[in-house]
């Protein structure tokens, strides 16, 4: 009985850990959304802020890894991949998020986002040659009717932003540049192991935008304080605290029920979109995230991927 009522515990922990992960995860929209209204900066400077904030801790997390007796050395196609693979999933991806972000709903922005499941389903058949089987093909079917059906009930209230449109590409560019990031690390993942091969693609990804930062021009002691303090915020509030917490909880109850779990971010996301940021909640925003959720909690019950819950989100 002891025993039983120790593993409930834990169990109930797991959920509540990554719970928790998932809310912290879904105010990275708000967060840049409110950088934008009230210091008038631009995406790279913000994402610059994230990374340098974020930095330190997976330069420690990776040191970490690679010093244990069972560390394994990286070859130079791997560190090639590493380096490619997290310029694409956290630096061009990051990137086009927080330019649609400009443009679109915080909302929206999420649904968009939350999408990236399906399409790795779809490179994984068109790459890997991977069979997409009726079921899977009935959860996209219902995540894009519900990504359609909030798409048209955004589009009424913000049909006179010219904007809007390329808001939603750079949406979709996220979503797409991320699910090739998850079908890529697969193999990675298995031969490195997730913490190290995750920490060393983030530190690759922090040194693309800091290129690209300075390339345009940027002078960081020139920034403002409420401007670091949004930078600060995203990093450890939506970056580094929910990702070690994600990866707490995914120990506890498994990557699968984690995953389930953190299809609260768009629910989230809106709500907090909704009181913060003033926007407006919709009969078509709620049938389309209601869609979107079921087809991609589907997904993730029935697709066996190589990837944990907390690359999913992390973005």
């Amino acid at each position: 009985m002891t025993v039983t009522v120790k593993k409930n515990k834990l169990v109930l922990g797991g959920f509540v850990i990554t719970f928790i992960g998932a809310l912290f995860f879904s105010t990275k929209a708000i967060l840049v959304k409110l950088a934008f209204a009230n210091t008038h900066t631009d995406p790279v400077t913000i994402l610059a802020l994230r990374m340098l904030f974020s930095l330190p801790f997976y330069i420690a997390i990776g040191l970490f890894a690679s010093n244990k007796k069972s560390n394994i050395y990286f070859t130079k196609r791997q560190w090639a991949y590493i380096i490619l693979l997290g310029l694409t999933g956290y630096y061009v991806s990051s990137l086009c998020d927080f330019i649609g972000l400009q443009y679109i709903s915080a909302g929206l922005e999420r649904l968009i986002l939350f999408i990236y499941p399906t399409l790795a389903v779809v490179l994984n058949a068109m790459i890997f040659r991977q069979r997409v089987n009726g079921f899977q093909k009935l959860a996209m079917a219902l995540t894009y009717a519900g990504i359609a059906i909030a798409f048209w009930g955004e589009m009424k209230i913000d049909s006179s932003n010219p904007e809007f449109f390329i808001g939603s590409i750079f949406c979709f560019l996220c979503a797409i540049t991320f699910a090739i990031y998850l079908v890529g690390s697969g193999k990675m993942i298995a031969e490195t192991g997730a913490i190290k091969f995750t920490s060393y693609a983030m530190i690759a990804a922090a040194g693309g935008i800091f290129i690209h930062y300075f390339i345009t021009g940027g002078i960081i002691h020139h920034m403002k304080t409420d401007l670091l303090g949004y930078g600060f915020l995203l990093a450890i509030l939506a970056t580094v605290i929910p990702s070690f917490l994600m990866s707490a909880g995914i120990k506890k109850i498994g990557s699968s029920n984690a995953a389930i779990i953190s299809s609260i971010g768009p629910v989230s996301t809106i709500l907090q979109a909704h009181f913060i940021l003033g926007e407006r909640i919709t009969v078509e925003q709620i049938t389309g995230t209601i869609l979107v959720i079921v087809g991609v909690m589907l997904i993730g019950l029935r697709t066996r991927g190589n990837f944990s819950a907390t690359q999913k989100i992390v973005n």
